[in-house]
């Protein structure tokens, strides 16, 4: 019987074989990565649900990218990577589900009450977002005001996470312009 870390020594022969075809070599690989994604999952998520998501989605990102992986490399700083941002991925989905799931304000809360100068920061702020061209605001309302990921905005506009980059850099810019001039 092989100890953990003689297994994970084999790791990188495994995911060298898979990535040459090898479908049993890949199906063991995937097999014994389930307990160790588990465990990381662990440290940041609480949730057991959302850890086998996490798992789900671990995998499948390894199936998807398993070509980047250089065999003369060590694997597990390729995979703890994977795993961390899957990680990150679901507590931010799940901060979002959150923060909509929360019950609607009432009128008086919603009212805003006008600041120092007697100015309304939320009028001011939807001010400077309609100066902006439509495709800009847009990028600046889902990824700041929504809180989209760049990948979820760019597949929400049908572009690019570059051109989201773009856009919202473009658009950030402009609105640093516009406070300037205020």
């Amino acid at each position: 019987m092989q100890t953990p870390d003689s297994a994970r020594d084999t790791w990188p022969r495994l995911m060298a074989r898979a990535q040459g075809g090898d479908k049993q070599a890949y199906a063991r690989l995937l097999t014994a990565l389930v307990p160790v994604i588990r465990a990381q999952a662990r440290r940041h998520i609480r949730d057991e649900t959302a850890i086998e998501d996490v798992i789900q989605e671990v995998l499948l990102t390894v199936h998807r990218v398993r070509h980047t992986y250089d065999p003369d490399y060590p694997f597990m700083p390729w995979l703890t990577a994977i795993i961390s941002t899957r990680c990150v991925d679901a507590l931010r989905r799940r901060g979002r589900r959150q923060q909509w799931e929360i019950d609607q304000p009432t009128l008086a809360e919603e009212t805003p009450a006008p600041d120092a100068s007697g100015y309304d920061r939320q009028d001011e702020l939807a001010g400077f977002l309609r100066q902006l061209p439509s495709r800009q605001r847009a990028i600046v309302e889902h990824v700041h005001l929504r809180e989209m990921s760049l990948s979820e905005a760019a597949a929400h506009h049908n572009l690019s996470v570059a051109a989201v980059k773009s856009l919202l850099h473009r658009a950030l810019t402009n609105l640093r312009k516009l406070g300037t001039k205020s």
